[in-house]
């Protein structure tokens, strides 16, 4: 490939109950929510994305959340743990914020050099802390419920389960331009850009692993990073020379994407970096309102009538916190 990503730009996951949602990465791990929209294939269901401040890629968890979703199921095709970076001197705070919260974590156990504390969130989306021994300069978000010494970063890495690494390797290095970085065992990790933490994607090989499904608790996609649209459409163009079905360019109002799928089942998407969160509201009060697309804006109150009501604590609001 001519075109290299620099790293992740978001992922996306199911969600449950929206409120419970917010609830959990508001409070518990102490995210800010940057942008409350809809699904825009599914206007009647909520897209939350949380990040840090102002929402940069690369710190960004986002949830499609039904109430009723069925559980989904862990296994090779999918994207089984987001992984977060804190502070190398934190995973020991975290563990006892977690479980006073009621969250069941794992033992702290080392690998690469990293501490690693595993959980999941109230509905089984698996997750996992991870300080990094070189640090992490980006800044956290502080909102009063996670000391910002401890906050998170925002992505530290995901993990692809697949029955087999080959193809899925090849995707990763020729059709998004990772680099191989490491192998322990059956991990096998990849880097983009300058690596490190928001740069990382280990691929897991589960033979045994039932076939995921994707609902409730399981990641939808992971997406890397484009600076800009004409490297997207460039990318694109290599990518569809490569054989690799790809979607059209699609307005995500706050960036564009592409979607396509890695051999091994996992969806990606290249997103790029611009134009933000900043295009509707202004930085101060991100993720308070619900903002929808121009061509969205005439079902207004339709789509409010089928959402869910969800409120908000103050601390989002960057005036208040």
């Amino acid at each position: 490939m001519s075109i290299r990503t620099s790293g992740l730009h978001h992922v996306t996951a199911i969600g449950g109950d929206p409120q419970r949602n917010a609830d959990f990465y508001l409070r518990t791990l102490g995210l800010r929510l940057v942008k409350t929209t809809v699904n825009f294939d599914d206007p009647g269901t909520y897209h939350l994305y949380y990040g840090d401040r102002s929402g940069k890629p690369g710190t960004l968890l986002t949830f499609f959340p039904w109430k009723d979703a069925p559980s989904g199921r862990h296994g090779t095709g999918q994207a089984t743990t987001t992984s977060f970076s804190v502070p190398e001197d934190s995973i020991g705070w975290w563990k006892q914020h977690l479980e006073g919260a009621g969250v069941e974590t794992s033992r702290v156990t080392n690998r690469d050099d990293e501490d690693v504390l595993s959980f999941r969130d109230p509905d089984g989306l698996q997750l996992s802390l991870v300080a990094h021994p070189q640090g992490d300069p980006r800044q956290p978000w502080d909102n009063g419920h996670v000391p910002a010494e401890h906050a998170v970063r925002g992505l530290h890495s995901v993990t692809l389960s697949v029955d087999r690494e080959e193809a899925t390797a090849g995707m990763l290095t020729e059709g998004l331009g990772l680099e191989f970085a490491d192998q322990d065992r059956n991990r096998f990790r990849f880097s983009a850009g300058e690596g490190g933490p928001g740069a990382l994607v280990d691929v897991l090989v589960t033979p045994d692993a039932p076939s995921g499904l994707v609902a409730a608790g399981t990641v939808h996609h992971v997406a890397w990073r484009a600076p800009d649209e004409p490297t997207q459409a460039a990318w694109r163009e290599e990518l569809v020379d490569r054989g690799v079905k790809v979607t059209s360019i699609l307005d995500r109002q706050y960036f564009r994407s592409i979607y396509f799928r890695e051999p091994g089942g996992t969806l990606l998407e290249v997103a790029t970096d611009e134009p933000g969160f900043g295009i509707d509201e202004p930085l101060l009060e991100l993720g308070r309102a619900l903002k929808l697309p121009p061509w969205l804006e005439p079902d207004r109150e339709q789509i409010q009538a089928m959402l869910p009501k969800l409120e908000l604590p103050d601390e989002n609001d960057l005036e208040r916190a």
